[in-house]
């Protein structure tokens, strides 16, 4: 395939995957938004605003999941398109979410065994379009993303991605910990990229496998861990004590990726 036609598929995907981010503004427009079941990834709110409809809206964005901002009025302007937010403004996801059954159906069809990113907690669109990115080269079938304090899939989690998001689909899910238990039932493994866990040259990582990838600051939750089969550390001899989280998540992968070519 040479390179136009590459270019030219790559933004047939996009579009078949790309929806309308929307940058929604005033209260009754977002609380309508919520209601209509539209996946609404953050919500800037007023700081110290207490009425009825603001109250309104958090309760929403809380039951949703999404990421919840308190801004000063001075940054909503700045912030605002329209001029008239009211003290509320919203911003939409800008692409499709994928099933956890598409990305095993996604491996199926290329004849492999299962290779899924799960993040807990990635709150940086830069990191999660990188981690998307590095998903992609590595090989992995697809990632797997919380519904509750993460970021979605917005604009700039596309441009970080690079356009690896037009290839590697994303599923959001309301409990990591349980789709853990779920997918471990069809012989997945997953190990936990955590700092006190066996060396990565020491763990088999082979096979089906789901690489599990913490937040930028404390990691993995606990009871994400738990669930895991293995927890495995990347050897450092530097003076600090850890690696940006899209780092992480590609020193492991290529570890894995190294042991599924190797068989070693």
């Amino acid at each position: 395939m040479d390179k136009k036609e590459s270019a030219r598929k790559g933004q047939e995907k996009e579009q078949e995957n790309k929806v309308e981010e929307s940058h929604i503004e005033g209260r009754n427009a977002v609380l309508e938004a919520f209601r209509s079941g539209k996946t609404i990834d953050k919500v800037y709110l007023l700081d110290g605003c207490q009425d009825g409809p603001v109250r309104s809206i958090y309760r929403e964005a809380k039951k949703q999941g999404s990421i919840i901002h308190f801004l000063t009025r001075e940054r909503l302007d700045e912030m605002s398109e329209t001029g008239k937010h009211q003290g509320v403004i919203a911003i939409s996801a800008a692409y499709r979410y994928a099933e956890v059954a598409d990305i095993l159906e996604n491996a199926r069809k290329k004849g492999e065994d299962p290779f899924l990113f799960v993040l807990d907690g990635i709150e940086d669109p830069h990191n999660l379009g990188a981690i998307i990115r590095t998903a992609n080269l590595a090989g992995a079938h697809g990632v797997i993303i919380p519904k509750n304090r993460a970021v979605g899939l917005t604009a700039t989690v596309a441009r970080a991605s690079a356009g690896a998001l037009n290839y590697t689909p994303v599923a959001k899910v309301t409990n990591l910990a349980r789709e853990i238990e779920e997918l471990k039932k069809q012989g997945i493994w997953f190990v936990c990229a955590d700092m006190n866990g066996t060396p990565m040259y020491d763990l088999n990582l082979r096979g089906p496998i789901g690489l599990v990838i913490g937040s930028e600051g404390s990691g993995a939750s606990r009871l994400v861990r738990e669930k895991c089969d293995m927890t495995a550390a990347i050897p450092m001899k530097g003076d600090i004590d850890s690696l940006n989280a899209s780092v992480a998540a590609g020193v492991l992968a290529w570890e894995v990726m190294r042991q599924r070519i190797r068989g070693v």
